[in-house]
């Protein structure tokens, strides 16, 4: 039985992001809510059963690949929920004068979902991640919530996106287990064009994109240490853990997310030069938002 407040609530197909400011970080409209915002929002949608919504969560690759990824610019383009993944988006935002009120990490968020999942009786599945990371994160995820309903999991073949029977199969299973949330672990830009493209057409009220969420989950990947996470070097951490994977995406692809905020930056200052960059810098230090879990 669901609660007395989410059985009352309006159907509002905009309730996802209802009230809450954004930031605009390059050509990303990012949301400005908390992570329990983000939760009681995704969380309502799935309960009530509205039309079908995606929820990205983009970080600085995000923000690098939107630059020159069309389909990836649609996806966002009709984004229900964009929740800041990286510290970096958080700490961009102080730069640009928006408001972002902390990091939404998708690998807290899913948990989070998952958790209060539990509590309303709401199904999930799981789809992508490696080989075996799907089924290890389900299974650490309803031993940490016993009463979670795991409807499905599936981990598609290298491709699956450009076969028409492998599309067709995800589908199919999607469809027959009935799930409420369905997380989408197949990495940028894969899993938002799957959600826009494929994955509104299923019925499911929420699609999330968690990104790698399942290999941390399951045990496949370690997180970075909790101190790291607040200073904002994860990043940093996972580096280290898969040099030959990731060093393109971090010394290259942070060095691209810098310049293309210092222009946005730049191109702000241009119509405000009475305001120093020093002044801003000492405000947002003294009101710098929670980097971590809130």
């Amino acid at each position: 039985m669901l609660p007395t407040a989410i059985l009352d609530a309006p159907r509002n197909r905009n309730a996802l992001r209802s009230g809450f400011p954004h930031a605009r970080i390059g050509r990303a409209l990012v949301d400005g809510c908390s992570p329990a915002q983000a939760v009681d929002a995704i969380t309502r949608h799935a309960a009530l059963g509205g039309p079908s919504a995606c929820v990205v969560t983009p970080n600085a690759q995000h923000i690098v690949l939107l630059e020159s990824d069309a389909g990836l610019r649609e996806a966002y383009a009709n984004a229900d929920l964009v929740v800041a993944d990286g510290v970096s988006l958080v700490l961009a935002s102080l730069l640009l004068r928006e408001k972002l009120r902390g990091r939404v990490a998708g690998v807290d968020l899913m948990e989070q979902l998952c958790g209060k999942a539990a509590e309303l009786g709401l199904r999930v599945f799981l789809l992508g991640g490696r080989p075996g990371s799907v089924q290890l994160a389900a299974e650490k995820l309803q031993r940490q919530f016993p009463r979670l309903i795991v409807a499905g999991t599936c981990c598609p073949p290298t491709g699956f996106e450009r076969d028409a029977r492998e599309l067709q199969a995800i589908g199919d299973a999607i469809r027959a287990a009935e799930p409420d949330l369905v997380f989408v672990a197949l990495g940028a830009p894969k899993q938002e064009s799957w959600m826009q493209r494929h994955g509104r057409r299923l019925g499911v009220p929420v699609l999330v994109g968690v990104g790698g969420s399942f290999e941390m989950l399951g045990g496949i990947l370690r997180r970075a240490p909790r101190f790291m996470q607040r200073i904002g070097c994860e990043w940093l951490y996972r580096l280290l853990l898969e040099p030959g994977r990731l060093w393109k995406r971090y010394l290259i692809g942070n060095c691209r997310f810098l310049s293309i905020v210092l222009r946005q930056a730049a191109e702000r200052y241009k119509t405000d030069p009475h305001r120093s960059l020093y002044t801003l810098c000492d405000r947002h230090a003294r009101h710098a938002p929670a980097m971590g879990k809130e």
